[in-house]
């Protein structure tokens, strides 16, 4: 059997490529690292296209349970993604699209409909040929669309894998066969066992060496390790792995992401990749990055700080607890935090606990309390007593989509008097459904329509002038006060969803003569997209995802807002 190997004639674009790869462990930092390089390239003036290639089947990643793949990250216009795609924004301060994220699914999904539409002229359709070209021909879009200086493209996983195989022969035929301009960054862990105390670096020679038996020899090493490499490790690596000690960075444990772009950028990695590539240094415009480091470095040393409790229901996977479940949301706190001068102490609980043992018990010791996304029925009883031990206790609280609509059933039962008020997503036969389905996703989930049917990616909203939401939108410059002592004047944002059921207009009056307060609605006012409450410190609940748009450089509002409150709360206490 042949390969029917064909000389490509598409036109040879100008953009550089940097393929990133990892060993050892999955989660070893590929991500960060595609998402500083990006960021210091932009800092140079470059345009950079970050595009993550996932090697799992699904199309992409918004069937995926949380516990399974870690946060579904919504660009604008409404992919479901992977959670680096969050990074990758976050690090840019940019708005990212579908181009952007490459799945196995995807892939094979393209080429089967090309081959049912006779696109590949009879020949017979191979892996081994055909998905790499598919792999090449996604990379090229992702530049187009940017039009893109540099694209870095992170191949998910660890190498050695049997399914990311063919995102490694996408590299190797770049470089080798197309004659491009293609360069890659291994990231590799170097373990420290407490046992021993010493930095080991075989692991991350056995990594490479899998590299190379893909064909690809790298040409940057990461050292990622607890503490920064060694010149002893850096020789006994640059000479098993044919990497120069030159080219091997040093990546340790750092207090906070955002601080890797300027690790990098010490040891010069922006530098001897302009050079690999045979291209001119730039100047670098980091100063603003630099700022932001000095800000996190004296809250940390600082003791003001602010305990919250993040409640949800996604963390227990095993015997172990994770966060990355809700790392927008985590990421989006900090922001919120460093904005008001406070270092955030971020707690996990989950609801299912708050069910056992009581909203007092599992939160009086805490500031501030958020409630983020999910879906169905388990652990929401304990979201819904978490919401109602906030509300009564004035204690800042902010819900996000799923949190807001768990908000809006415990006002209706505690406080409208539908003591049986849920949403049909829970109980189906509920009296007082105040949260229900959408009617074109009733539809699509009777014939079983699941992935990417939901309402997705951004869309506008129109904010109450007067309201505490206004307000704080209009404190943080991301809509017009009005003239009138600077107060909320109202105004449009535009802001990520993710979600099949919203809040049920049938109940809109009840509850907002009750005292709810809806503070943002769609443009035609027809569908509740925030609620909030009067006599409260800060209680506000957003149908939308607002940690989808929030940056270190340019904190989220309502994230601010929030943490202002909770800071207000603890001064007079």
């Amino acid at each position: 059997m042949s390969y029917h190997i064909k000389p490509r004639k598409a036109k040879k674009l100008d953009t550089k490529f940097i393929f990133v790869s990892g060993g050892v462990i999955s989660s070893v930092g590929k991500g960060v690292t595609t998402a500083s390089l990006a960021a210091l390239l932009e800092s140079r003036g470059f345009i950079v296209a970050p595009v993550k290639m996932d090697a799992y089947l699904n199309v992409d990643a918004g069937t995926i349970r949380p516990q399974e793949h870690g946060e579904v990250f919504v660009t604008k216009d409404g992919m479901e993604t992977d959670q680096d795609l969050g990074n990758y924004e976050r690090f840019m301060n940019a708005d990212l699209s579908a181009s952007n994220y490459i799945t196995n699914g995807q892939l094979y999904q393209k080429i089967i409909q090309k081959e049912r539409n006779f696109e590949y002229d009879g020949e017979d359709v191979e892996v081994a040929l055909h998905v790499p070209e598919e792999i090449i021909r996604r990379l090229e879009m992702a530049a187009r669309e940017r039009k893109a200086d540099f694209v870095i493209a992170e191949i998910g996983g660890t190498v050695g894998e049997y399914q990311n195989i063919l995102f490694m022969e996408a590299n190797r035929i770049m470089k080798y066969r197309d004659g491009r301009d293609v360069v890659h960054i291994h990231v590799a862990y170097l373990p420290t066992p407490p046992s021993i105390g010493e930095m080991k670096s075989k692991p991350a020679q056995t990594s490479v060496r899998l590299l190379i038996g893909s064909g690809i020899q790298p040409d940057f090493l990461i050292a990622r390790a607890e503490k920064p490499v060694d010149d002893r490790r850096k020789e006994t690596l640059a000479w098993t792995c044919n990497v120069p000690a030159t080219n091997i960075i040093a990546a340790p444990n750092v207090d906070t992401i955002y601080r890797v772009p300027l690790n990098f950028d010490q040891q010069k990695l922006t530098d001897k990749i302009l050079e690999k590539f045979g291209m001119k240094p730039r100047t670098s415009k980091l100063g603003e990055w630099k700022k932001l480091i000095d800000r996190i470095t004296k809250i940390n040393s600082s003791k003001k700080e602010v305990n919250i409790a993040v409640v949800g229901k996604y963390y227990e996977t095993g015997a172990y607890k994770l966060a990355d479940v809700y790392i927008s949301v985590v990421e989006a706190i900090k922001h919120g935090s460093w904005a008001n001068n406070v270092k955030a102490n971020l707690h996990w609980v989950s609801s299912m606990d708050v069910e056992k043992h009581g909203a007092k018990k599992v939160l009086g010791e805490f500031e501030g309390i958020v409630v983020p996304g999910g879906f169905g029925s388990r652990g929401t009883e304990g979201m819904i007593e978490t919401i109602k031990y906030a509300r009564e206790n004035k204690i800042p609280y902010l819900g996000l989509c799923y949190g807001m609509q768990m908000a809006t059933i415990e006002f209706a039962r505690h406080v409208a008097g539908l003591k049986k008020a849920n949403t049909t997503e829970v109980d189906d036969d509920t009296p007082h459904p105040v949260i229900h389905i959408m009617p074109d996703q009733e539809k699509k989930l009777l014939n079983r329509e699941y992935g990417a049917t939901m309402r997705l990616g951004g869309w506008e909203c129109k904010l109450m002038p007067g309201t505490i939401t206004a307000k704080v939108y209009a404190d943080s410059g991301w809509i017009k006060a009005s003239a009138k002592g600077g107060s909320a004047s109202g105004g449009k944002i535009n802001e990520r969803h993710r979600h099949r059921f919203e809040f049920n207009n049938e109940f809109r009056e009840r509850l907002v003569e009750a005292g709810l307060v809806i503070s943002g609605t769609t443009p035609d006012g027809k569908l509740v997209e925030i609620i909030e409450l009067k006599d409260h410190p800060f209680f506000v609940g957003s149908q939308f995802h607002p940690e989808f748009l929030s940056r270190p450089l340019s904190p989220h509002p309502l994230f601010v807002g929030f943490i202002k409150a909770v800071v207000k709360l603890k001064g007079k206490k």
